[in-house]
């Protein structure tokens, strides 16, 4: 399933509360993506880490789509951690991060004969 800080994740943010993130590229702020992104959110507890949640089938794929992202939530404009914080039920500044798309994971390499016999 799903590999990173959804399952510990201390808050979530749905897709469309969280459309003033979008696009990232556009952020006044530090944005993290890939590698720098997956080694921000190691060096952070789940408890610490607000993850945007899909609401639909097609946010869903937007979102596993996209390239991991993390984003230091101190680096934000006013105006955008004003819109976050109303979307969530507990407050913001408690986090350090919000985490977009989801983890590369390594899977094993496996060949069609191995299935040949099932």
């Amino acid at each position: 399933m799903l590999k990173g800080h959804f399952e510990s994740a201390g808050a979530s943010i749905e897709y469309g509360a969280a459309g003033c993130l979008f696009p990232v590229e556009e952020l006044d702020a530090t944005v993290l993506q890939y590698r720098d992104a997956q080694l921000a959110l190691d060096d952070v507890d789940g408890s610490d880490v607000i993850v945007v949640a899909p609401t639909s089938l097609a946010t869903s794929y937007f979102l596993t789509q996209y390239a991991l992202t993390a984003i230091p939530i101190d680096s934000l404009s006013t105006a955008v951690r004003t819109q976050i914080d109303a979307a969530l039920d507990v407050r913001l500044d408690t986090f350090e991060l919000i985490q977009i798309g989801k983890w590369n994971s390594d899977s094993a390499n496996h060949s069609l004969a191995e299935f040949a016999d099932a």
